[in-house]
């Protein structure tokens, strides 16, 4: 036997061996899931683990829909929330790069409109305060319409902002990346939902999107909400809306909020999987480079009063015990989800249920929180 069959047997053997005892592994954290699921009456759990950058486990638990039966697979999609928002930045960093924009540039003359807050009118807010929720803008007037802060649309637009000074507080605000979508139609001359096919999923090979019409729509979960009143889940079809015709009277640049930048991504949790694990490799994956490490460094870091918040990506301490990990969170229509990694430790956890009995807490999900932590002990420890 040669040293080419020689070396190659010992592959499959050790292939072997990692599978077993995975397969070993995993067993009990599916039984922990599977409890997990009856707690929390969860209608349906997909999950997924990257440990030394390669998918290492999958599963689907439960119901993608209660009316038909029908249980999850792990090509189902998912809108998967506020996690959407660093795809966003994403883009903004690939548009930084190219020397396009600046993160320091005055948001006001990017999106076409005056944007100061009234209450401190000589501070220009930034590009990097709005990705980082530090722009002292709110979301009490709405996000769906940039007319609610447009001087020239709405007399009450003053309303629209917070009393802190821009880049010295942080509110969560989802009117922030629905606007810096726009920004990204402005600066790159692209749609936003095709700008994020064409230089973000498509370069990683990953299937998805916020147009809901360029999707296989058969393989949209059923997102249910959790009525705590009657202790009944209702379902939530306006989560997958085409709004046909919004899009066909689209302004690029202005009614960006159509696609929802903010929380519009429709995803499969192993494909999410893929794209966590590029931001995990400082923007790397096998066939090139999203992001620059230097970039993806800015994401990661936690931006000044910003609440451990950096670029869309969030460093949280209080999901495993002892870990310091970086990524996202997301709700909505009853969904809830989590992309959690640990780029040190090359290890990362996508998890997301499309109902449970549970709200967040501190903007964690309880029943997500236990998942991960599951999966983490059993599977990575």
């Amino acid at each position: 036997m040669n040293r080419i069959s020689i070396r190659m047997l010992v592959s499959i053997i050790l292939v072997y061996i990692t599978a077993q005892k995975l397969a070993a592994q995993s067993r009990p954290a599916e039984k922990d899931l599977q409890e997990l699921m009856r707690k929390f009456e969860a209608t349906g759990l997909n999950v997924a683990v990257v440990k030394g950058g390669r998918l290492v486990y999958q599963h689907a638990f439960g119901q993608k829909d209660k009316g038909s039966g029908t249980n999850l697979a792990m090509n189902d999609l998912f809108r998967i929330a506020s996690i959407s928002k660093s795809f966003s930045a994403t883009a903004i960093m690939q548009l930084v790069e190219s020397g396009k924009v600046s993160l320091d540039t005055d948001f006001g003359q990017l999106i076409g409109f005056r944007l100061r807050n009234p209450k401190f009118p000589h501070t220009p807010i930034t590009l990097r305060m709005v990705l980082s929720h530090t722009s002292s803008i709110n979301d009490s007037q709405g996000y769906f319409n940039f007319d609610v802060i447009n001087p020239e649309k709405n007399p009450a637009w003053e309303k629209c902002y917070d009393a802190y000074e821009p880049g010295k507080g942080y509110a969560y605000c989802n009117l922030n990346f629905n606007m810096a979508g726009a920004v990204i139609e402005k600066i790159s001359g692209e749609r936003f939902d095709r700008y994020i096919q064409n230089h973000i999923l498509k370069p990683l090979q990953i299937k998805g999107g916020y147009n809901v019409d360029s999707l296989d729509k058969s393989l949209f979960t059923t997102l249910y909400e959790y009525d705590t009143t009657s202790r009944k889940f209702s379902a939530a079809p306006a989560a997958y809306s085409p709004r046909t015709e919004e899009i066909s009277t689209y302004i690029q640049g202005y009614t960006t909020p159509v696609f929802s930048p903010t929380g519009g991504m429709k995803i499969s949790v192993p494909d999410l999987a893929v794209y966590m694990t590029m931001h995990m490799n400082k923007g790397k994956y096998p066939g090139g480079t999203i992001i620059s490490p230097e970039s993806e460094e800015i994401m990661q870091t936690e931006v000044p009063f910003s609440d451990h918040y950096g670029l869309a990506l969030m460093t949280r301490n209080d999901v495993i015990p002892g870990k310091v990990l970086k990524g996202h969170t997301g709700s909505a229509y009853g969904l809830y989800s989590i992309m959690i990694f640990q780029p040190e430790e090359q290890f990362g956890i996508v998890a997301v249920t499309n109902g449970c009995n549970v709200d967040e807490v501190n903007g964690l999900n309880p029943f997500l929180q236990q998942v991960v932590w599951s999966l983490y002990r059993n599977l990575l420890e």
